[in-house]
């Protein structure tokens, strides 16, 4: 049976294609703009897989550029009408629909304060947009499944593209020039294990660190919308400070482990947890002899997050059917969330 939410999983490389060849004159714009005016910190504004892709774009900020980034609550803004001093920062905001009316409020007041404000957004023509001084359009086209895919996809490939501009480093403009073909294989990745482990869950843990904890995140995110499964997500930093004592036999953890300095911490860890018994599935590139499902490498690290979600995102649409749920209308929720 086939979905919404696979279908269009399955389209993200288009959305990519789009991005490379019409996006570049507005990224160089920004950011020379940056360079120009370099500010001292960051802000990000978004919700939900939004708010995940956030997460993403802040973390390769701080480790390709050094810029400080916070997730800014937009209450605080709008609710509290707080003073912020962000004259000469940016705010960068992130949004499929650019409808939320605390999102399109946060960046109008933010600019209004004098930081350059620069919008994300998939849907053209939005409130979003106009509040902002800059917009990259996602170019992930229509969306109809409830579950974002396609577009969350979109909003990782321009976040590192934008940060490669931004930084002028040649080697990452030329890995995202490749990102089209590494999702195509991505997609193609078997995690049929993982359907049958987790067909019967009822509650997990989804482990990552570094960039690869906005995936975490976001993964953890669909298990409880396309499949009513409690999923919470936790860097494996912060997994011992507490939440480990929910894991005893049987337990259920999904652990992402792509290249990079926190590899290691995140494979002990899983090696930690099988020892006690838990049932874990740990995601990895073809070179760790013990993983459960194969994690395809881009031309950069920095990419690896976004070929792990496409992988990702196939398997979850499979897991929604099997457990006998539509991925494309999850209960209670809507496409467009609209927040004061």
């Amino acid at each position: 049976m086939t979905s919404k939410m696979l279908e269009e999983a399955l389209s993200s490389f288009e959305a990519v294609q789009a991005q490379l060849q019409q996006l570049d004159p507005a990224m160089i714009e920004i950011a020379g703009r940056l360079r120009r005016q370099p500010p001292q910190v960051a802000m990000t504004v978004a919700r939900g897989s939004s708010d995940h892709a956030a997460s993403y774009f802040a973390y390769l900020t701080m480790q390709q550029l050094g810029v400080p980034v916070a997730s800014l609550p937009m209450s605080v803004v709008t609710m509290q009408q707080a003073p912020l001093k962000v004259s000469g920062q940016v705010a960068f905001a992130f949004s499929q629909s650019g409808q939320s009316p605390d999102l399109v409020n946060s960046l109008r007041l933010l600019r209004k304060r004098g930081a350059l404000s620069v919008s994300m957004v998939n849907a053209a023509d939005s409130p979003l947009e106009a509040a902002c001084e800059f917009s990259v359009p996602l170019l992930a086209g229509t969306e109809s499944s409830v579950a974002a895919t396609k577009s969350f996809i979109a909003t990782l490939s321009a976040s590192a593209r934008l940060i490669a501009h931004w930084k002028e480093d040649s080697e990452l403009l030329e890995a995202g020039n490749a990102l089209p073909e590494g999702l195509r294989e991505a997609a193609k990745q078997d995690w049929s294990v993982a359907i049958e482990a987790l067909r019967d869950c009822e509650r997990l843990m989804v482990i990552g660190r570094g960039a690869g904890f906005a995936i975490a995140q976001e993964a953890a995110l669909k298990f409880k919308e396309t499949s009513a499964i409690q999923a919470e997500a936790f860097s494996s930093a912060e997994v011992r400070h507490g939440p480990m004592a929910l894991i005893d036999e049987h337990y259920p953890l999904l652990v992402f482990a792509p290249r990079g300095a926190e590899q290691a911490g995140l494979l002990s860890l899983a090696a930690e947890m099988r020892q006690r018994g838990a049932r874990v599935l740990l995601a990895a590139p073809d070179d760790v002899s013990e993983r459960d499902l194969t994690l395809t490498r881009a031309e950069h690290p920095a990419l690896d997050p976004i070929l792990a979600i496409q992988s990702f995102y196939v398997m979850a649409a499979g897991l929604a059917v099997a457990r006998g749920m539509d991925p494309d209308q999850p209960r209670h929720l809507s496409k467009v969330t609209r927040t004061h």
